[in-house]
């Protein structure tokens, strides 16, 4: 069943409303040198395009230094694009570490950052184009905005109000919850029965995660091709029944015009 407007239209943050790529770089890079040690600060010349060219594969933010050892010890790219999870695990266990380990230094390198020098942090995000205006054009709306991101909520609380884009706090769901994102979708569901659901996410595994979930077969779901996705997961998505693939045009146009292709 197709609606023509969503009552609350929940967003993913990175590689939906933002493109940090800079900024995880930078992060990661200062975050690899605490866990692993490094000789120099400067980092290798190929690594930024290897880094952005695996971004796709990351789920959550504590992998992204693991990307970047998984790079450093030239693990064959076929081998971390085909197992990432496996090679993830492999160099957790091999350095005894942990997800939560990294998670923690990765997030207080962030803190420390943002004390210190909040301007330069924030100016290693960029929005992608037109979103802020179609956000800001949300809010008189009957649509409420929310956000579901895997980024902890303070730091995406910190990067809207640069453009004033102001969310209530309770509507931005990030990694503090501990929770899936598709568990997310079913509490707003619970607390929200009679309200029209949609949820634009840049990462096909996601959604193809929720699209498996009976409970939440009445979310629409759209794969944000300007995000951190493959050319394979966007064709997927074009055949796929249950995702709509969705560009930022599309995203731009009013809701009505979203699935005009499939009427």
């Amino acid at each position: 069943m197709l609606f023509s407007q969503p009552t609350i239209l929940a967003l993913d943050f990175d590689g939906v409303i933002c493109n940090g790529m800079s900024e995880y770089l930078a992060t990661s890079w200062q975050t690899y040198g605490r866990i692993w040690g490094l000789e120099t600060s400067e980092m290798p010349d190929s690594l930024g395009d290897r880094f952005s060219k695996f971004r796709p594969l990351i789920e959550t933010g504590w992998e992204m230094p693991v990307l970047i050892r998984a790079l450093i010890l030239n693990i064959p790219e076929t081998e971390i694009t085909q197992n990432w999870s496996s090679v993830c695990q492999n160099i957790l266990d091999r350095d005894h570490l942990t997800s939560l380990e990294i998670a923690k230094q990765l997030d207080g390198l962030r803190d420390e950052w943002i004390e210190r020098d909040v301007d330069s942090w924030l100016a290693l995000h960029e929005f992608y184009p037109g979103i802020v205006e179609r956000l800001k054009g949300l809010f008189d709306s009957p649509t409420k905005l929310v956000i579901i991101t895997t980024k902890e909520g303070r730091f995406v609380d910190e990067i809207l109000n640069q453009q004033a884009i102001r969310i209530d706090r309770i509507n931005i769901f990030g990694k503090e919850q501990k929770r899936p994102k598709s568990a997310t979708l079913k509490q707003l569901i619970a607390q929200n029965q009679d309200e029209v659901i949609w949820f634009v996410e840049d990462r096909y595994q996601t959604l193809q995660k929720i699209v498996a979930n009976p409970d939440l077969v009445s979310v629409k779901l759209y794969l944000a091709d300007w995000g951190y996705n493959t050319a394979r997961e966007r064709q997927l998505a074009r055949i796929d029944s249950k995702v709509k693939l969705i560009s930022l045009v599309d995203f731009s146009q009013d809701f009505s015009q979203w699935d005009r292709d499939q009427l």
